[in-house]
């Protein structure tokens, strides 16, 4: 069964995760030399002083008198550890570990008392460094000394643990710091991309850090500025197109009703002409997109309430549910609005009644539905339909519409830090959905 590791989604924690590693692999390698490196001296170490305990106690026992060796024996293990039994055939003896560590010390123990010299870890159930000498020459009297057997073990001066864990936690705090430097720039340029996917212009991002970064950074800059005067000139040139279209329509209209008899085909003609106003009106709310409008504290159920007025003199009057209460949010609202209005009529042309428009909230966000009871979208189309100049041949399509509906209501929505989705029901009709934050927590 695999354990989930979690792993930092974002470049700042995925480098500084990295870094760390880095880091901490170091100090291991780091701390494995200097442990090797040690290893030697130490076991040269407990050479010298094993030698050198066996030759001062076979002084001490050559030079006391046979009635002090007792006490002597006794003051050696008291203020030294070093203890001394004499050897038996048949003691029970544990050689020591084959190591790196002991075969090092051995050799050097060997060199100096003779090849006869044994070593043993326990002996007759005594754990320590246990070594075998003779007083005399003739070897008739052989002894154990034993020395502590922390003597052997390494130790590690808490000093030493207090200063490892400083140098870990600055080397830390540094990665910490380096790795924000570094990612700082890429934050900015992901939080300008933000504010351009949601329709508006961002500021021009600081051009800083490495060569690399601040030409992405300037390269950035760049496109932001031609996509800023390129809707300028659309925005321009459609604003002049729809005052030279609207003059003639205008004409049109007075013509029409003072020219066509036939009532039916003026009704027709008139009909005509305000499709087509319709149709610059909406090629001009595309256009515009409301990027520059400023967000302001807003009440959805108020704002609700005031286009539902609005829409009294529709054939369709849709039912309200409104579930926010006073609650206000930051939003633009004639971009909101406007994507409202165009969910309406276009659940009143498409789809059939009822109609209702509800309003509630749900975790940290909030949710504005609007309902009606037709035919709905296939699934394969639903997210299709969003596109601009998109329409749907199935009973749901108006070929006198534009495409450009839903295409406004996804931009808001963008607009707003949120999602537009359509749903479609289970008992037939369609849900279009806009869910914003609750907290108006969006890029303004």
């Amino acid at each position: 069964m695999r354990i989930p590791i979690p792993v930092p989604r974002t470049l700042p924690g995925y480098t500084f995760l990295l870094v760390s590693l880095l880091i901490f692999v170091a100090g291991c390698a780091w701390s494995a030399l200097f442990s090797l490196a040690g290893r030697e001296p130490r076991a040269l170490q407990l050479a010298q002083l094993t030698v050198s305990a066996v030759n001062l106690t076979r002084a001490a026992l050559l030079a006391a008198d046979s009635a002090k060796r007792v006490a002597l024996l006794q003051d050696l293990a008291d203020s030294e550890g070093v203890h001394l039994y004499p050897l038996e055939n048949s003691d029970a003896v544990t050689a020591l570990p084959e190591t790196y560590f002991f075969d090092v010390m051995k050799q050097a123990v060997t060199a100096q008392l003779g090849p006869r010299t044994r070593f043993a870890s326990e002996v007759n159930a005594l754990p320590g460094v246990w070594v075998s000498f003779s007083i005399d020459d003739d070897n008739d009297n052989d002894y154990w000394l034993m020395l502590p057997g922390e003597r052997a073990r390494k130790f590690v001066p808490r000093q030493w643990l207090g200063w490892g864990a400083a140098s870990l936690t600055l080397a830390l705090l540094a990665a910490g710091l380096i790795v924000s430097r570094v990612t700082r720039p890429l934050r900015a340029l992901a939080a300008a991309a933000k504010v351009i996917g949601q329709g508006r212009h961002p500021e021009p991002v600081p051009e800083i850090g490495a060569s690399e970064l601040r030409q992405v950074a300037e390269a950035f800059n760049r496109m932001s500025d031609d996509l800023r005067q390129n809707a300028a000139e659309r925005a321009l040139v459609l604003a002049g197109l729809s005052h030279d279209l609207r003059t003639p329509l205008a004409r049109l209209r007075l013509e029409s009703e003072l020219s066509i008899s036939d009532e039916t085909a003026r009704e027709a003609a008139a009909a005509d002409i305000e499709q087509m106003d319709a149709i610059i009106a909406q090629f001009l709310d595309y256009a515009r997109g409301e990027g520059d409008e400023t967000p302001v504290e807003t009440g959805i159920d108020e704002l609700i309430e005031q286009i539902a007025g609005h829409q009294e003199r529709a054939s369709a009057v849709p039912r309200i549910d409104l579930g926010i209460g006073p609650h206000k949010t930051r939003v633009r609202p004639k971009a909101l609005t406007r994507a409202i209005v165009n969910l309406l009529e276009n659940a009143r042309k498409y789809g059939a009644e009822p109609f209702a428009v509800s309003t509630r909230r749900e975790g940290g966000e909030i949710l504005i539905d609007i309902q009606d009871s037709g035919p709905g979208i296939p699934e394969s189309e639903l997210e299709r339909i969003k596109r601009p100049f998109t329409r749907l041949e199935s009973a749901r399509t108006d070929t006198t519409g534009t495409g450009l509906g839903l295409a406004i209501v996804e931009r808001a929505a963008r607009l707003h830090g949120g999602k537009f989705e359509l749903l479609n029901r289970p008992e037939g009709g369609l849900t279009a959905r806009l869910r914003l934050p609750a907290n108006g927590g969006w890029n303004r």
